[in-house]
């Protein structure tokens, strides 16, 4: 099918945005007023000029039929994917019939598009005929025993750290500050285990969040020990489970699934960033296997990682699962189409049984900060300065994150609920649930809540 003959929801070109201020930036662009010579394709093309601050106006380019997402690309200097004037262009044409009408592509338009097909053949030529043999396994084996002794004397070096915290009291942790862990963050480095770093930096963020932070400082040393043990004895675990923790490690991993090809429908996007990098996070339900999969990329400090899939679209391709204990995530393979609408759902489950869900993942990976749960039949709630998800047919409730009650997208449930029961798609842990797409009871569209 052809990607003009049936046009997006604003939600779902919003849902492309790499932050907030792109997408307000993003929605007042969505209109005729500072566009000339915008035009579609039937092969899923969007083009167009938008005015700008100089006297050239920026020309702007979307190719919505790339299976492996939106592809962009604008004269304007933002560093940004998509930029704000590529998501007022698919705005433009998502709206009214007529507001970008089916033409020839000009000129710039037609060479971008040209030399990126030719780029996508030539990796998937390169890839073709690159050969495994061309790896030294025995060097590869010798690399990954030198890495794994640094890693082991990096948790010998970390239990130590917290055998002194353990022995001097909690207290001395407010007192040491940040740089005591900052620089046992920086020791796991060097022994080369990002995860075990990563954990050291949030223990010394701990004592500075807030009432409570003496427990949650001790859970989380709890869990940081655990980690080191599982590792000090990865030889005695069930595969599984070892996989989990060299993840939980970091690892590197290659999917060992089998493909599993299906109708994946997009249920989520959205990015987390830190100092040096952009994790975008993406929910896909498989509408015939039903199985749930999430997709890591990453992008530079400041830019958004490459990969882009709209929020509700589905996508006819492989996924491929990546080793461990209970884990969720894939890797996307071929696909087959550019993803198209659907009125697909995933099928929901009560509050009651989305706890259970949690508590049984924990088993298999004690780390997990979340799970992916769509709830049926639920209302959000006030519950005195903060907010729940009420199961509209049970007396129970699960109450949301810190983070989701921070976002506007609660409001947008609130509104979409108006006290009636939805449908709501989110991430359930210990700190509470965390909703990131909604549907209204019966027919209608799936609303981002990122």
């Amino acid at each position: 099918m052809t990607q003009q003959g049936v046009r997006w929801t604003a939600d779902q070109v919003l849902a492309l945005a790499p932050d907030a201020a792109s997408r307000k930036a993003g929605s007042k662009l969505g209109a005729a007023g500072p566009w000339s010579e915008a035009g579609s394709s039937d092969e899923g093309t969007v083009w167009g000029l938008c005015k700008g601050s100089g006297s050239k106006p920026y020309q702007t380019v979307v190719d919505i039929a790339d299976t492996a997402g939106p592809a962009y690309k604008c004269s304007c200097p933002s560093r940004k994917f998509p930029c704000k004037h590529a998501l007022g262009l698919l705005l433009l044409w998502a709206g009214e019939d007529g507001a970008v009408p089916s033409r020839q592509a000009p000129g710039w338009a037609e060479e971008w598009l040209a030399g990126r097909r030719k780029r996508t053949e030539e990796k998937r030529a390169a890839g073709a005929s690159a050969s495994p043999a061309a790896a030294d396994p025995e060097a590869a084996r010798r690399r990954a025993e030198r890495r794994a002794e640094r890693i082991t004397a990096g948790a010998g070096e970390l239990e130590q750290r917290l055998t002194d915290l353990l022995r001097t009291g909690l207290a001395s942790a407010e007192q040491a500050g940040y740089g005591l862990w900052e620089e046992t963050a920086a020791r796991m480095v060097d022994a080369q285990a990002p995860g075990l770093a990563a954990r050291a930096r949030e223990l010394g963020a701990i004592p500075s969040s807030g009432p409570g932070w003496p427990v949650r400082l001790l859970e989380e040393s709890a869990l940081l020990h655990l980690l080191d043990q599982a590792w000090l004895r990865r030889e005695h675990l069930p595969d599984d489970l070892a996989a989990t923790v060299r993840s939980r490690i970091g690892l590197p991993a290659a999917p060992d699934g089998p493909p599993l090809r299906d109708h994946w429908l997009v249920l989520a996007q959205y990015d987390t960033t830190d100092p040096k990098l952009t994790t975008r996070r993406i929910w896909l339900h498989g509408t015939d296997s039903g199985r749930t999969s999430l997709l890591l990329s990453y992008g530079a400090a400041g830019r958004a990682p490459e990969l882009a899939l709209p929020m509700g679209l589905a996508l006819d391709a492989e996924v491929s699962a990546f080793p461990g204990a209970g884990q969720l995530r894939a890797s996307l393979g071929e696909q087959f189409a550019a993803p198209s609408p659907t009125t697909a759902r995933p099928q929901g489950v009560t509050t009651a049984q989305a706890a259970v869900h949690y508590g049984e993942a924990l088993r298999h990976d004690p780390w997990l900060d979340s799970v992916p749960v769509t709830l049926d039949r639920v209302v959000p709630t006030p519950d005195g300065d903060s907010w729940q998800l009420a199961d509209a047919d049970a007396d129970l409730a699960l109450p949301l994150t810190p983070t989701a009650r921070s976002r506007p997208g609660l409001w947008r449930l609130v509104a979409l609920s108006g006290g009636a029961p939805v449908k709501v798609f989110g991430e359930l842990g210990h700190r509470g649930f965390t909703p990131l797409t909604a549907w209204p009871e019966g027919a209608g569209e799936p609303v981002s809540l990122c």
